[in-house]
């Protein structure tokens, strides 16, 4: 076998020239115990499966067959029972594929043991995910963020995987000596480009932690969609700033954050962010590489929860989808800043419709639900006001005069708050502004200002 380069992330051998390009989806799910079918703490095992099948197509994968494999414990030698590896034998022969995708998580020594049996490559759910997250990846962050995960997951499959790895290189001298195996120098290779790529994503963080001062620096606020992916979130942040980011409907269509002007109802901006979607059983070390992305969600004004309410395992995503945040240390509760936005409502029957709206209408105004499509437009209106009362709640509304002739206190009014109204009566302007809690002081004590209620 030849050697892997870990060199600019090319760390897998080349494809086998007489490959189909066929593969076998496999749902190796633990039967659910009576409390957790009881309690619906669960999805279904067809919602998972096709999910996964859905990940396979994502990049360009031909899914020939896919197959539940309920199991009641796991193997340690090879996840499956003896008798279900013998049956998937069986499929790869009659379909010829190439390709074993286990929707689960595989340990090394699982998955040298299935190819072993089946002689056809395999790939668990967290090569999968980063397999699409390799294709999708087009910036410079992308690529450096989707290349740490994959070394990271490259690194633990090197334990006594091929037996090329065992060779030793001869040591230093006359005696020579045992020097060292080669899976210690693949490992240290991985070490080092590892380590290279930390200094990177450190730089990157840094430059983004400029842009977001620079962004305080002026009256935007940021507004941030998140969601399980395939939810709709690149439709509607192209349906609120007319953007052209790319939606398609499959997993994980949009990777790299995107960041554009949102115009309010009232004229004034705000920054929308586009973030990449959530999904369950995400890797431990995507959450881990993506932070510096992710980052863009914590420092929100405002975060979006997009839902596609049509999805039957809605509610399934919804905790997904809490639980990374979650992880992120964002928390739901009465202060929180997440509205939830039922998105695809155009694909529901009247009568959903109806069920949906009355059920949005029920719920806790601390925890705002609003329906759009972001397809056809419908609520769009609805939600641009709720976003621009949501951040207007958390700035103070001051009234002031200034002499028209003082130019450069009208323009610092205009850079570090948002001008709400403005008229030239006798040589002075009536001004009323929003500015944040922490200029506020400032602008009193410049112009004199007063404080009033929240418009």
């Amino acid at each position: 076998m030849e050697r892997r380069s870990f060199e600019g992330g090319q760390d897998r051998p080349q494809p086998d020239p007489g490959a189909t390009g066929r593969v076998i989806v496999v749902g190796p799910y633990l039967r659910q115990r009576r409390a957790e079918t009881d309690l619906g703490t669960t999805r279904g095992f067809e919602a998972r499966l096709d999910e996964a099948a859905g990940l396979a197509r994502a990049i360009d994968l031909e899914v020939a067959e896919t197959m539940l494999a309920p199991i009641s414990q796991i193997r340690p030698a090879t996840y499956l029972g003896k008798g279900k590896v013998e049956e998937i034998v069986g499929l790869i022969a009659a379909h010829r594929a190439d390709l074993i995708v286990m929707d689960c998580a595989l340990s090394p020594i699982q998955q040298r043991n299935l190819e072993k049996a089946w002689n056809a490559k395999v790939l668990d759910r967290t090569g999968l995910i980063l397999e699409i997250f390799g294709r999708r990846a087009k910036t410079k962050e992308g690529s450096l963020q989707v290349e740490l995960a994959h070394l990271n997951y490259q690194r633990s499959r090197l334990v006594r995987s091929w037996t090329h790895l065992e060779r030793q290189r001869g040591g230093f001298g006359f005696m020579g000596g045992p020097g060292e195996t080669q899976i210690e120098a693949d490992r240290r290779l991985i070490g080092d480009r590892i380590a290279r790529l930390e200094a990177d994503l450190a730089k990157v963080q840094a430059t983004r932690r400029l842009h977001r001062a620079g962004r305080k620096r002026v009256p935007y606020r940021v507004v941030a969609l998140v969601g399980y992916t395939n939810a709709g979130k690149s439709t509607l942040f192209n349906r609120l700033t007319r953007a052209e980011v790319q939606a398609a409907d499959m997993l994980f269509a949009t990777l790299d954050p995107t960041l554009r002007a949102l115009t309010l109802p009232h004229g004034g901006k705000a920054m929308l962010s586009d973030t990449v979607g959530f999904i369950s059983n995400l890797p431990t070390q995507l959450v881990a590489a993506f932070r510096a992305t992710l980052e863009e969600v914590l420092e929100a004004d405002v975060i979006l929860h997009v839902r596609d309410i049509s999805h039957e395992d809605a509610e399934a995503q919804q905790t997904d989808v809490e639980g990374v945040l979650r992880q992120l240390g964002i928390e739901a509760g009465v202060d929180s800043e997440i509205i939830e936005v039922w998105n695809k409502i155009d694909r529901l029957t009247p009568e959903r419709q109806e069920e949906s709206r009355n059920a949005a209408a029920r719920q806790d105004e601390h925890h705002p639900v609003l329906l759009v499509s972001a397809q056809t437009g419908e609520g769009i209106d609805t939600l641009l006001a709720a976003v621009e009362q949501r951040l207007a709640a958390k700035r103070i509304t001051l009234d002031l005069t200034i002499d028209a002739a003082d130019g450069g206190g009208i323009s610092w009014l205009h850079r570090n708050a948002e001008v709400l109204e403005k008229q030239l009566t006798e040589g002075r302007y009536a001004m009323t502004v929003r500015v944040d809690p922490t200029k506020r002081d400032v602008v009193v004590k410049r112009f004199g200002a007063s404080e009033r209620s929240v418009a």
